[in-house]
């Protein structure tokens, strides 16, 4: 894994963000087809972007345009159907599945719309467990580094707390807190405020704006928020599959 895993060393200039940033994640030609016996479905076509170290991205499209597809096939959950994805200079079509496991638990995290925490964890379990799946790390090691991340999302106080005595906006930091504990390459947001109120969503946002800023942490939200995505380094648009923008 380690060969596999290692970083390119192409760098190059962003217009709004640090003087040079290695691509962390490039996705060529990418095509995605979902087929039937009677349909044929064209769920991306043609799609290429980099996304480079340390920037905040979001992408936005009307439903049904591919948005989550595309964010699937960057977190390494789904396959192309053609096309080629580079995390750190490495494709990884040619990873077996227990590579694309160990790559996605070291190099990528995941915040949802729905949050996907257990309700039968606390809190500090809830953060903690993406890090049971690395081999050599202590339980102590774990824990410290779950209680890290809390308080970087400002819920120190919560570690006891079940999902269920939370508030919508807790539930999200706790998942992005979780989405942090591995120290990953990029965070990967799929309308992190789709299910919070307006107050929420801009505190959601904040954070993340503050997490990108400030701890440097490659973020790639799909939303349907205009202004939010308009707080974003980059604003990319998908329309039936295609980018636009």
């Amino acid at each position: 894994m380690e060969n596999l895993l290692a970083k390119s060393p192409e760098t190059r200039t962003l217009p709004n963000g640090p003087a040079t940033a290695t691509p962390v994640l490039r996705l060529t030609d990418i095509e995605k087809i979902y087929q039937t016996k009677t349909i044929e479905t064209v769920a991306l076509n043609r799609v290429n972007m980099t996304i480079n170290r340390g920037e905040f991205v979001s992408i936005m499209g009307p439903s049904g345009c591919g948005k989550s597809t595309l964010l699937s096939l960057m977190g390494l959950l789904d396959e192309p159907t053609s096309g080629t994805i580079e995390i750190d200079g490495r494709a990884v079509q040619s990873f077996s599945d227990r590579e694309l496991a160990g790559l996605r638990n070291l190099k990528i995290g995941f915040v949802f719309q729905s949050y996907h925490l257990i309700n039968d964890l606390a809190v500090l379990d809830n953060v903690e467990l993406p890090l049971l799946y690395r081999s050599g790390m202590s339980g102590k090691e774990r824990r410290q580094r779950a209680l890290n991340a809390l308080d970087k999302v400002g819920l120190s106080a919560r570690t006891t707390h079940f999902p269920s005595q939370l508030s919508g906006g807790q539930r999200q930091r706790v998942a992005i807190a979780r989405a942090l504990v591995g120290g990953p390459e990029i965070i990967l947001a799929d309308e992190p405020t789709g299910n919070l109120d307006s107050v929420m969503g801009e505190e959601i946002m904040a954070l993340l704006l503050d997490l990108n800023r400030n701890e440097g942490t490659t973020i790639v939200m799909v939303t349907h928020d205009e202004q939010q995505a308009r707080k974003t380094q980059r604003l990319i648009r998908l329309f039936d599959g295609s980018q636009v923008g």
